[in-house]
């Protein structure tokens, strides 16, 4: 009987082409056949889930006895140390115990050997974002030290004596000076700026900036002023006033910023807060940086003296000729309070077109625009990069319809000087102490 069953066994198996389990050909997969026993009686080895081609099984030879061959049933084979959610087909699926009750587990790769990972996205976004925010946040930090480290603060208000009271609000003393420091011959002679020694003061002007807009009022050159005593900036001698009057630039001649700015609280009671000073080949910069001011000139305008000849309408001034209009004054018929009028209307007109994202947001003429400005600036001692970003935003706010531009109030004329219109200058001073809006008129 045993030897009948073999030999069907053994005709079954070469009926199949050999394809059972205990088939000494090397193919140990039960493929069915024709078989009384069932399929899972048959020796199928475990094999490790993760053992790749050429795997060496070590598995003990099975005795005689118990040979499929000899038509012995063969007993379970135990677990020896493998997953025991293996189901006896190589296929990279796992069901059962082990890894999810039954549940298939993908660990990445695909039936047949290891595929493609799928691109996680949103890791990826998260990751270039906070990446984007962490340079950003360095470039800036870097670019404020940078930019306040290029600051010449020179001006020392506390040199400064018997100074009003602080009023609401914050002031700004802005000034253009006609310092040739630094320039060539050739440069002189390109932006017309003779070769006057020393610096005196081309404009002068008084930037409120408050919680009702900025105002910006010019006070010319010319203006009758007493010099009240004052701290000699250099000397530390202190000079008694003499009731002497002269025009507000001579301030500046004879003693600096520091007398200069006693010389405006003295005559204004007005506190002064920051002082702000460029010359002329800084301001020609600036302008040349940021690819030069367009101006919508009312009237044509030509001054030998300034090197001015601009006809009406609109037109991009560069460095060189906006340089020549905001200095233009024997074109006018009332030279001085006219160019100061201009001075105000560039001054504003610039600031409106440099912060703009096409200069703030462009490294190409970010840097150029600030080294140009920056290299030239004069401050006081206290004054900050972000006091001084606030200056320039809140004279670009006066020809954004924020606030208001004028001239110091005149009442009339002293030996050729502008004499300030006292009752008008009590008022505005009140207003601006008091952070009030500016109801006060130049005429």
């Amino acid at each position: 009987m045993n030897q009948w069953q073999g030999g069907t066994s053994r005709s079954s198996g070469a009926e199949n082409g050999g394809r059972w389990s205990g088939d000494q050909s090397g193919n140990r997969y039960g493929h069915g056949s024709g078989s009384a026993e069932p399929e899972g009686a048959r020796a199928m080895p475990h094999v490790r889930r993760d053992a790749g081609p050429g795997y060496q099984r070590n598995e003990p030879p099975l005795p005689p006895s118990m040979s499929p061959r000899g038509g012995a049933a063969v007993p379970p084979q135990q677990p020896q140390g493998y997953d025991d959610g293996y189901d006896g087909y190589n296929t990279g699926q796992v069901y059962g115990g082990g890894r999810g009750g039954g549940a298939r587990y993908d660990d990445g790769y695909g039936a047949g050997g290891p595929g493609r990972p799928r691109p996680q996205w949103g890791k990826r976004i998260k990751w270039t974002v906070i990446t984007l925010a962490a340079v950003l946040a360095v470039t800036s930090v870097a670019t404020y030290f940078w930019a306040d480290g290029q600051l010449q603060r020179k001006v020392d208000l506390s040199k400064v004596i018997d100074r009003p009271e602080t009023g609401d609000g914050t002031n700004y003393l802005i000034v253009g000076s006609d310092s040739r420091e630094g320039m060539t011959a050739a440069q002189k002679r390109k932006l017309h700026t003779g070769s006057a020694e020393g610096k005196r003061t081309d404009s002068m002007m008084i930037l409120h900036d408050g919680s009702n807009g900025p105002t910006l009022i010019s006070l010319p050159r010319d203006s009758d002023v007493e010099i009240p005593s004052f701290v000699g900036s250099d000397s530390g001698k202190k000079y008694p006033g003499t009731g002497r009057h002269t025009k507000l630039n001579a301030a500046y001649a004879e003693d600096g910023p520091e007398l200069l700015v006693r010389t405006v609280e003295y005559n204004t009671k007005l506190h002064i807060d920051h002082y702000v000073e460029i010359g002329f080949a800084g301001f020609a910069n600036i302008v040349d940086a940021i690819g030069g001011v367009e101006m919508d000139l009312p009237k044509a305008i030509k001054d030998k003296d300034s090197g001015a000849d601009f006809p009406a309408g609109k037109q991009t001034l560069n460095g060189q000729q906006a340089l020549a209009y905001v200095r233009t004054r024997h074109a006018f018929a009332q030279q001085d309070l006219d160019r100061t009028k201009n001075q105000q209307k560039f001054l504003a007109t610039l600031a409106s077109q440099t912060a703009t994202p096409a200069t703030v947001l462009n490294p190409f003429t970010l840097y150029p625009t600030m080294s140009a400005g920056l290299d030239t600036l004069i401050v006081d001692k206290d004054m900050s990069l972000w006091s001084l970003g606030e200056m320039f935003f809140a004279m670009k706010g006066v020809t954004g319809g924020e606030g208001k531009s004028m001239n110091m109030p005149v009442s009339g004329s002293n030996a050729g000087n502008l004499v300030w219109d006292k009752t008008k200058l009590q008022q505005l001073v009140q207003q601006l102490n008091n952070d009030e809006k500016v109801t006060v008129s130049s005429s």
